[in-house]
């Protein structure tokens, strides 16, 4: 007897809206014309709702992330709470500053080492 698994967690984030949209999606066999004109409206804005509809379900999956600002900027996309822009923009910045605090860690570091060998 086969076992039934809960869908993952990407699937049980999306809202009703988005789980329709995405069942279009897939009977349109990921036309975005054709799903352009079953929701009367151009392809570029079925293109930007595909987008953050994609955005948010990468919001899911890296939501299990080591790093608690990262996971916190994931969770508030993934909630609709912040724009997933606004997020990608704070992570590349929080990465910047993390690996730059590093470098000069490392550099510190290595100066200490020289200055005691000295």
């Amino acid at each position: 007897m086969d076992t039934v698994e809960s869908p993952p967690a990407w699937v049980t984030a999306l809202g009703d809206d988005e789980l329709l949209f995405l069942k279009r999606f897939l009977l349109a066999s990921g036309s975005l014309k054709e799903l352009a004109a079953v929701y009367g409206v151009t392809y570029p804005t079925i293109r930007n709702r595909l987008d953050r509809l994609i955005d948010r379900v990468n919001a899911v999956e890296a939501s299990a992330s080591d790093d608690a600002f990262e996971a916190l900027i994931n969770t508030l996309v993934e909630q609709g709470v912040m724009v997933s822009g606004t997020g990608r923009a704070l992570l590349q910045t929080h990465k910047r500053i993390l690996r730059e605090t590093a470098e000069r860690a490392e550099r510190n570091t290595a100066t200490s080492v020289d200055e005691w060998q000295a």
